[in-house]
């Protein structure tokens, strides 16, 4: 018999570890070839790991939530025949202490076997002892009482066992499970502990990363949407049966390709260690999108050349990738400017983190029709509010709040966004 030995593959290029978020098998199991043993992730991309080879699990490197050196060895697979010293390498490992065998009686011949014992005679159950009633006073029994907690089961520490207030208090901080109180309502004190793995704990670091690096400053901008939706209806009523239904997303994308062109400080990457910012020709939008594991930004790249309907397809493409988990690294990567939506969640205002080490998020809050005074008299109006946060180190209050103002008037005379020049 031989032994291979799947190692952690280089799933990026710069990236030295990687964490395990997934196993689907476990020691003792069959693979065959091309079987998917195991899922690592890296930077926000997911990547399945397939076994080379026939064979079966013998030993595994660590647990969901543990990080894996590059080339490190992953998991060992017996295999038929000898080894291949190019690419199957044993590993040693501390020798397993074996079970001891239990003893297997010998049977005793029949004439030296002991006759059974009489059964025993029955013990008469003793009689029940009365319960006496635990010693507190009047103010102990109120707190026992309304925490829900049975005198009886408490050890008094007072004279001659009385039950003190301290006692009472104790027994509760102990998490022991209280009775019933007289509502039908009682106290839980049960914890759960959960291991942050996964996509949950990249998105851990990277919020801790962002606003433990970057001063942010927000502003935001009321918005009158009405003649912009107006213009979205109409276009969606006459779309292509091939188009994929406008939101109000890719009109704020071109309207961030208009005035970036503008205010190219906003579409920026800043290296605060080295001390250098980058400033990009390419809009790579990056799109906050929720999924089943969690949050994830993919990346509408080059939206300075694309249309509308080429951006709100290729945002749909992403947004249904990253659901289903089969991103890619690169579509998962290399945004220049964040837009964060929470849809018909998005409340009236919201802070949104900058995605680091971009200098900009653009954040979208709900529509609600309210009044508004035209001049002459109230009318109603779609509104809706842009939250927007800015790197206060690249980007000063004065040039954010110009930068929102010049996507504001985009967005209320939409017949800007299709003027070029």
């Amino acid at each position: 018999m031989g032994e291979f030995i799947i190692k952690m593959p280089d799933v990026g290029e710069g990236v030295a570890e990687a964490e395990l978020v997934e196993w689907h098998v476990k020691t003792g199991d069959p693979v065959r070839e091309d079987m998917v043993i195991a899922a690592v992730m890296t930077d926000k991309a997911t990547v399945e790991i397939p076994s080379p080879v026939n064979g079966t699990v013998i030993w595994l490197a660590g647990e969901i939530g543990d990080r894996i050196a590059v080339k490190a060895p992953l998991v060992r697979i017996e295999t038929a025949g000898e080894s291949d010293e190019a690419q199957h390498i044993r590993i040693s490992q501390a020798p397993v202490a074996e079970t001891p065998k239990a003893e297997i009686a010998k049977p005793v011949p029949a004439a030296t076997t002991p006759a059974p014992a009489p059964a025993p005679a029955p013990v008469p159950a003793p009689a029940p002892v009365p319960v006496e009633k635990p010693i507190a006073a009047p103010s102990v029994r109120l707190l026992a009482r309304e925490s829900g907690v049975d005198l009886r089961q408490v050890q008094g520490s007072g004279p001659a066992g009385r039950i003190l207030r301290e006692d009472v208090e104790q027994f509760l901080s102990q998490g022991t499970a209280p009775a019933a109180t007289r509502n039908g309502f009682a106290r839980k004190t049960a914890t759960e502990e959960i291991k942050l793995t996964g996509l949950r704990r990249r998105i851990a670091e990277k919020m801790v990363l962002s606003t433990s690096r970057i001063p942010h400053i927000t502003y935001v901008e009321e918005v009158d949407m009405t003649s912009l939706e107006e213009l979205r209806s109409t276009m969606n009523g006459d779309r292509r049966p091939d188009h994929s239904k406008l939101t109000v997303l890719p009109f704020l994308m071109r309207a961030l390709v208009k005035a970036i062109s503008e205010q190219p400080n906003v579409n920026a990457t800043f290296d605060d260690d080295a001390g250098i910012i980058t400033r990009h020709s390419a809009v790579h939008i990056g799109i906050a999108t929720q999924t089943p594991a969690g949050l994830t930004v993919p990346v509408v790249r080059h939206a300075e050349a694309r249309g509308i309907w080429d951006c709100a397809a290729e945002m749909v493409r992403l947004a249904e990738a990253a659901r289903s988990g089969t991103a890619t690294r690169e579509e998962l990567s290399g945004s220049t400017i964040t837009i964060s939506s929470l849809g018909a969640l998005g409340g009236i205002v919201s802070t949104p983190v900058i995605n680091h080490p971009e200098v900009a998020i653009i954040g979208v809050n709900k529509f609600a029709t309210r009044p508004v005074w035209d001049g002459t008299q109230f009318v109603p109006r779609k509104m809706m509010n842009l939250s927007s946060s800015f790197d206060h180190r690249i980007i000063d209050g004065w040039d954010a709040a110009t930068f929102v103002q010049r996507v504001r008037t985009l967005l209320e005379t939409p017949a800007l966004i299709f003027i070029e020049g």
